[in-house]
């Protein structure tokens, strides 16, 4: 199957701010960023796959640069419908979707990486990670750490820190 040649969509109209708040860190971030995943959700618009016979729904991702508004609290902006849909294969037009957005909270080597998926995004549910302040101080190797959705998951609950995510919808 060829990489199609995605398309920016050249007047996206469902814009969203995201807030993220960061509650009881242990301490500072180096950086903070995320992402905005895509896909294409409508597998009858893609060709299968010479080999497996199966369709594999093109994604892809956009940067998210969170501006510090204040304190403890971080804002972004993205566009859900960032990608035109089109004939990329003749086989329909590919509708794209939103899967979710991810903040990344970086402390090297540890990247926290709290995300909110489609259907909060767009409902406006505010979502709160829960992350342990033992794996904050243990930089002993590079990893990913996605939280739990409760305090109550760790051996020391009272001993982490959150991240909240929330979107609402701004009009262009």
């Amino acid at each position: 199957m060829n990489k199609p040649d995605i398309k920016l969509n050249p007047h996206p109209k469902m814009r969203y701010e995201i807030t993220m708040t960061v509650e009881g860190a242990p301490g500072p971030f180096e950086k903070i960023e995320g992402h905005v995943d895509y896909h294409v959700s409508n597998p009858n618009s893609v060709p299968l796959t010479p080999f497996s016979g199966a369709t594999v729904e093109p994604q892809a991702d956009a940067p998210l640069t969170f501006e510090h508004v204040g304190g403890n609290v971080y804002k972004a902006f993205f566009y859900a419908d960032r990608f035109l849909d089109e004939d990329y294969f003749g086989h329909g037009v590919c509708r794209w979707s939103l899967v979710g957005v991810t903040g990344n909270l970086i402390h090297e080597p540890i990247t926290f990486s709290p995300s909110i998926f489609k259907d909060d995004v767009f409902s406006g549910r505010a979502v709160t990670r829960w992350f342990a302040n033992d794996s904050y101080e243990d930089g002993s190797m590079r990893r990913i750490d996605i939280g739990a959705s409760s305090a109550k998951e760790y051996k020391k609950p009272d001993d982490v820190f959150s991240v909240t995510l929330q979107t609402v919808e701004k009009v262009p």
